[in-house]
């Protein structure tokens, strides 16, 4: 297939599940060997903030040396957008040739009535993408809740981070915020670090302090009340935290809670001050 035809391609797959679970793309990336776990993953989970400290991360990552891989969602223009590599879309012939492999898996899957959905296709093509890349690193963005996300099949990321939570998709995730909490954090794995911010909704940050005791997990909370405002425009923001300056294009305070959890990370990942 050519680029247009896999994105017409995945366009065709159902849009939902057929019923929570990982069990359909577990089967298909073990048809593929198990891209994601050749993979360095720094997974990122909340309702609001997500892809901002997405591309943070991924930045300083990129500054730092390594090659990185950052999967987000949705596009605002290209479809090439949700795939990264080291900054910049990945090439339509690489998104062509993967998609067209997964295609291959995938309806060897349907043979037996397993019916493989957009998102877990997307998801599966966007390892393959950054494997074939030779990517080092993937910051990889949740696409709806955390627990039964596509995103999920990660074993032990070398991070996770809770981004700010509110109610959204009610429907889907719980109608509390103790209950859409419990689905984000369903990505932490055992014995992992995870970095949260003291903005965080009470309710939330409690759930999380449980789930990270319940999997000997290091939980880092972020502390950007610390940070003090040097500038704030339309133009960007530039604050003093923890005896530095920073700048990011992006403005507002919220912008400051996202980039201080994304200098937590970097701390953890061992990125260098330099590159932050």
């Amino acid at each position: 297939m050519n680029f247009n035809e896999s994105v017409e391609y995945i366009h065709s797959l159902l849009a939902f599940g057929i019923k929570p679970g990982l069990e359909r793309i577990s089967m298909l990336l073990d048809l593929l060997q198990n891209p994601q776990d050749k993979l360095k993953i720094v997974h990122i989970a909340g309702t609001n903030g997500k892809g901002s400290t997405s591309t943070m991360i991924s930045n300083m990552l990129i500054a730092d040396g390594h090659k990185t891989g950052l999967f987000t969602s949705p596009y605002v223009i290209d479809f090439c957008e949700r795939i990264q590599i080291d900054g910049k879309n990945v090439s339509k012939n690489l998104f062509a040739e993967c998609v067209t492999e997964v295609r291959e898996k995938i309806e060897e899957l349907n043979k037996k009535d397993i019916i493989i959905t957009e998102f877990e296709a997307i998801t599966v093509s966007a390892f393959l993408c950054f494997v074939k890349a030779e990517c080092e690193y993937v910051v990889l963005e949740v696409g709806l809740g955390g627990r039964f996300d596509a995103t999920n099949v990660v074993k032990k990321p070398e991070a996770v981070v809770i981004t700010s939570i509110s109610l959204d998709h009610i429907a889907i995730l719980g109608d509390t915020i103790e209950k859409i909490a419990f689905e984000k954090c369903g990505i932490i794995k055992e014995n992992t670090t995870v970095i949260t911010s003291s903005n965080q909704h009470s309710d939330a940050l409690r759930v999380i302090e449980e789930i990270c005791k319940e999997k000997n997990c290091k939980l880092i909370i972020s502390e950007p009340f610390k940070a003090e405002i040097i500038d704030d425009t339309i133009f960007g923001t530039e604050f003093a935290f923890d005896d530095n300056t920073y700048k990011t294009k992006l403005t507002g305070n919220h912008q400051i809670e996202n980039t201080v959890n994304a200098i937590e990370c970097a701390d953890v990942l061992g990125i260098s001050m330099e590159a932050v």
